[in-house]
């Protein structure tokens, strides 16, 4: 009796064993799998134009099984993440106009891909001002915008350009400097009384979809300076991410998207629909495109 009792005490703990053994695996395997590829974190600024890529390619990234956080920081912020690697991307990155964050981090970012170029920026005022067409038309006229000029934070690169141009044509103009969403509410409240107004503004953006505007010509001291010519949106990278994540790397090294369909879902995006549906739609309606970008073709 004893010795039956024994064996099959022995047959039950072995089956307790085995039980855990079988447990233990289980749970080790689903841990490699999960773990099999890191953790990518996008910086995000609170420019509207920011939001449609970042959305769209974090999607994709966690597709492609990789886990991702978004970081929220002005642009100063952003590239100060990523040259120490707390941020390993950035989705809007504005050349010429952001081109001191390049090369004061050169060491440790750089550019890995574009999104679309010829996107324009500048002074914007609505089209009804049909005499102000140029930057020039605006000496001696400072006073039908009240000497001001609505603008966005005054840490932005892009802003240290603009008084430049303010300083060029001898302006008597100040910049007020706000967040892109006070800066807009403000000229808004202008245009819905038909004011003159003046104000910062870039494309893509819903504004050009909201109202008639016009970006001003700036001929004289684009010639001269350099000043507000086109600007290209570059994806910039921490330079750790091709070997971090070299799949992740080679899919953003192949980014595109048109400034028409930025456009388009920026305007959605402000109109209330949820960044991510929106950013999902986009997903779902370029398939093909998708898999270029990931396969490098």
């Amino acid at each position: 009796m004893k010795k039956t009792l024994f064996i099959l005490i022995t047959i039950l703990f072995s089956i307790a064993m085995y039980g855990c053994s079988s447990s233990g695996d289980t749970d080790n395997a689903g841990d490699t799998g999960s773990e099999d590829k890191p953790t990518l974190t996008f910086g995000v600024t609170n420019w509207t134009s920011t939001v449609p890529p970042t959305k769209i390619a974090g999607k994709i990234l966690e597709n492609m099984g990789y886990k991702v956080e978004e970081t929220n920081a002005d642009a100063g912020s952003v590239y100060t993440g990523m040259s120490n690697g707390d941020i390993d991307i950035f989705m809007d990155s504005w050349f010429p106009a952001q081109r001191q964050y390049i090369e004061e981090y050169s060491d440790s970012i750089e550019s890995i891909g574009v999104s679309y170029d010829n996107a324009n920026s500048g002074m914007v005022v609505p089209k009804y001002m049909e005499d102000i067409n140029d930057v020039s038309d605006l000496k001696g006229n400072e006073d039908l915008v009240n000497n001001e000029m609505f603008a966005i934070g005054a840490g932005d690169p892009a802003m240290q350009d603009m008084k430049k141009v303010i300083d060029f044509y001898n302006l008597d103009i100040e910049m007020t400097n706000s967040s892109e969403a006070a800066m807009l509410a403000a000229a808004e409240a202008e245009m819905e009384e038909e004011n003159p107004v003046l104000f910062y503004g870039w494309r893509p953006h819903s504004m050009f979809d909201k109202y008639d505007l016009k970006i001003l010509t700036n001929k004289e001291a684009t010639e001269e300076k350099g000043l507000f010519d086109a600007s290209t949106i570059n994806v910039i990278a921490n330079k750790g991410l091709e070997e971090k994540a070299p799949e992740a790397f080679q899919f953003l090294s192949n980014w595109s998207i048109s400034m028409e369909d930025m456009e388009q879902m920026i305007a959605e995006i402000d109109g209330g629909a949820n960044p991510d549906e929106v950013a999902q739609e986009w997903i779902d309606n370029n398939q093909d495109k998708i898999e270029e970008m990931k396969n490098g073709n």
